[in-house]
């Protein structure tokens, strides 16, 4: 078998796997609201490569590689969001009599030549029709099109090599940092923060569309995609045959949650899930960051300063560790649900443990906030607003997929375990949770002003926050009505 038969016969098990998978039906929901997402930004990337195009035509042509510079930083978030490393399919063909290399090179060639990588071309394409009717040569203009594309292939590359190392230790966060730190603030170290970005600027205006930018970008492509083969090699090899360094240390006891009976006993089940587990230990050490990262940009920088993205970002603190968490609530416990179910109101008490313990957490970001509360970027009022709205309505949202998840989410996710799973009702939840209260609060304040419009928000909060008795005792039935087709569900992902 040739590498091209190989891979032919990977992707079409990649999408066999996708239509088999259990969540499928349910995906096709969110893959429609996603595609119609992904036609309006179409639109609006259309928008930004005709206005750039315009403002470019007969001058300078390299204008493309200054706005490409921003895009590629939001194309690493984005990827992020909702692509998963190529080499989540590797471990089921390793012990198949093909050259390992030969399948993983096939993963990394698929990430290349992802569709994903296409969406840029709708500002790559309108930018390089304008300069090329502002007089720019045929040759060249295909020249602009093929260097523009191979910039977001390396940027596939360098999203793959960090996402693999940071799914080992968070701590590779500081490999992207480091660079785009040393990327800007180099020339503004050298020459100062004015003249060093207008130094930078020049650079990229003399050198973007040149000869040396694309053999620079040809060498760093070979590179990665050496680094990425090897490193995706050597993690699946370690992985499959056990080799993980293990650190045994005495089991934590809370012995002060005894005194709780068997809602302390799951609280104490959250901490060690959050503590021990990687998957969801990662997603706290993200949360961290990402709200240190909005606190500080919010309290020392005008970025943000209309009223919408200021509520968002405020609501957005407080709602992400529930939002990441309790959006596939149940899904860890979907690999021991059977235990659950054979004591009596078991999961009720479980309901009730999970809701105190993401109401517990809200206290890191109240502690992180603390900086734009003190430069008046956040009033005390919007805090408490937003804080009762998580606890009250967002997570009682949140709370209503216990009853329809029914899928199993592996406890340590690593470099081969399967992507996250979604259906409609997560997604619309989701949305929902994030927007909804920021137009309520925007709706109130424009109404009665910021004070009573706030005010507003608290009441609506709190009332839901102590009825959550009564909203989970709810949720508990209506998850016994459905516990065996849940239990199927469960069984059938673990």
């Amino acid at each position: 078998m040739n590498r091209i038969e190989l891979y032919k016969l990977l992707r079409r098990n990649m999408k066999l796997s996708e239509k088999r998978h259990p969540m499928f039906e349910q995906n096709q929901y969110a893959k429609v609201l996603a595609y119609l997402g992904l036609a309006f930004m179409s639109i609006y990337f259309i928008g930004i490569g005709t206005f750039i195009g315009w403002s470019a035509r007969g001058g300078d042509e390299s204008a493309i590689f200054i706005m490409m510079a921003f895009l590629m930083i939001l194309d690493f978030g984005m990827r992020f969001g909702g692509q998963q490393t190529p080499s989540l399919l590797i471990k089921p063909y390793l012990l198949m009599p093909i050259k390992k290399s030969h399948i993983v090179d096939c993963f990394i060639l698929m990430s290349m030549i992802s569709s994903y990588n296409i969406i840029w071309l709708t500002v790559i394409l309108p930018y390089a029709f304008i300069v090329w009717c502002g007089g720019l040569g045929g040759w060249e203009t295909i020249a602009l099109i093929l260097l523009c594309q191979a910039i977001v292939i390396l940027n596939a590359l360098w999203y793959m090599l960090v996402r693999t190392l940071v799914n080992q230790k968070i701590w590779w966060w500081a490999l992207p940092l480091a660079v785009y730190g040393a990327a800007i603030g180099i020339p503004m170290l050298v020459y100062g923060v004015e003249k060093g970005f207008i130094k930078l600027v020049e650079f990229i205006f003399d050198y973007g569309f040149s000869w040396a930018c694309a053999a620079v970008v040809a060498v760093l492509i070979c590179i990665l995609f050496v680094v990425n083969s090897w490193l995706s090699r050597r993690l699946a090899d370690s992985e499959v045959a056990a080799e993980e360094e293990k650190t045994f240390s005495p089991t934590t006891r809370f012995s002060f949650l005894e005194q709780f009976g068997m809602i302390g006993e799951y609280l104490s089940l959250e901490v060690k899930s959050a503590m021990r587990n990687k998957a969801i230990r990662q997603r706290y050490i993200q949360g961290l960051l990402v709200i240190t990262m909005l606190s500080l940009l919010l309290a020392f920088t005008d970025t943000y300063t209309g009223a919408f993205a200021v509520n968002i970002w405020c609501l957005y603190c407080f709602v992400f560790f529930g939002a990441v968490n309790l959006v596939k609530i149940m899904g860890p416990e979907g690999n021991y649900i059977d235990f659950l179910f054979t004591r009596r109101e078991s999961i009720l008490d479980l309901l009730r443990a999970k809701y105190y313990f993401f109401c517990i957490v809200l206290v890191l970001p109240l502690l992180l906030l603390i900086p734009p509360i003190v430069s008046g970027r956040f009033s005390i009022l919007m805090i408490l607003a937003y804080l009762f709205i998580t606890t009250g309505v967002a997570y009682g949202l949140l709370f209503q997929l216990a009853v329809y998840n029914k899928q199993s989410l592996p406890l340590n996710q690593k470099i081969t375990s399967k992507g996250n799973f979604e259906n409609k009702l997560q997604f619309i939840i989701e949305l929902v949770v994030f927007f909804v209260p920021v137009f309520l609060a925007l709706a109130f304040t424009a109404l009665f002003g910021d004070t009573i419009g706030y005010i507003i928000m608290i009441v609506i909060g709190v009332v839901m926050t102590a009825a959550h008795p009564y909203w989970l005792r709810n949720i508990y039935t209506r998850m016994m009505r459905r516990r065996y087709e849940n239990i199927e569900g469960f069984h059938a992902t673990r």
